[in-house]
């Protein structure tokens, strides 16, 4: 069952423009739809929520829910690709880690591949509530498809936070938006590997987020990114709350060809980021991850 699929705020019912959010004061002018698109409406059965900054994102409130993990996969590939020139996100959904991305490289185009309809309506209500349509190209389409990007079309940063269990390997929910995040409905980690090697601009990078426990999950990605030409340069484990064993990493790969030879075969593992200490409290390193990404601590 993957634990971290919950959203990470509660829906927001004054949606006037705010200086502070519980205590924290929002990094950033007002997006457009707090003042701009009253017609943007919060239809029966979404909620709007705050995701950084002054961004928020429409959601269905039983379907998928942006979450942990999605925030993470943003967090760490802009962290390592500060430079990027433009972004691409494979299975998109609701537009999460583009988003956050987006917040974190000002003014940086966004290419978005999602496949489930109802995501991409939700992707681009948000898009435009946070006045990001200059910015945002959002195609309707699998990423396995290789007709869904150009064949010279390269990006610097490829960001993905990919389903993480075969079907019919647990239970698969209640609701089919939450079935295809889950579980490998439309490809697996060996096929976001794929679409990320062939659109990978010469030294871009790929960072996606996945399990590490059972160990087995690991082994996935490390045979993705070898079938792909893809090398793990470095990645990190996450503790949900100590003292737990990590069940999930974030990883950053990119092309062999684009690497010395030295560097072929070495990851660099970084020490584990813990979200939650034992008593429940958030770790002190994680709340300054937040604010790294415009949410309170």
């Amino acid at each position: 069952m993957r634990h971290t699929r919950g959203t990470m705020a509660g829906s927001q019912k004054d949606i006037s423009p705010k200086t502070h959010f519980r205590g924290y004061a929002i990094p950033g002018d007002p997006v457009p739809g707090d003042i701009s698109f009253p017609e943007l409406v919060v239809e029966e059965g979404e909620t709007l929520d705050v995701l950084c900054g002054h961004f928020r994102i429409f959601q269905l409130r039983k379907g998928h829910r942006y979450s942990t993990d999605d925030i993470l996969t943003a967090w760490y590939g802009t962290s390592w690709c500060p430079s990027a020139r433009s972004i691409l996100d494979l299975g998109s959904g609701i537009g999460t880690v583009a988003m956050t991305a987006a917040w974190r490289l000002p003014k940086v185009p966004v290419v978005t591949i999602e496949a489930q309809e109802e995501s991409v309506r939700l992707a681009r209500k948000t898009v435009r509530w946070n006045g990001l349509e200059d910015r945002f190209e959002i195609r309707c389409g699998d990423l396995r498809d290789e007709a869904i990007l150009g064949v010279k079309e390269r990006l610097d940063l490829v960001l993905g936070s990919p389903p993480y269990f075969p079907p019919g390997s647990g239970v698969e929910g209640d609701h089919p938006q939450k079935v295809a995040c889950r579980f490998e409905m439309r490809g697996s980690i060996a096929d976001y590997c794929a679409t990320a090697s062939r659109h990978l601009e010469r030294g871009g990078v790929f960072g996606c987020v996945f399990p590490i426990n059972p160990p087995e999950q690991e082994a996935r990605v490390k045979e993705a990114a070898k079938a792909s030409g893809l090398t793990i340069v470095r990645q990190r484990a996450i503790v949900l709350r100590e003292p737990d064993d990590p069940l999930l990493a974030v990883f950053l790969l990119m092309r062999k060809e684009d690497l010395p030879e030295s560097m072929y075969e070495k990851t660099w593992r970084e020490p584990p980021l813990v979200i939650r200490q034992e008593d429940g409290s958030i770790h002190p390193e994680y709340a300054a991850v937040k604010l790294s990404f415009g949410f309170p601590p």
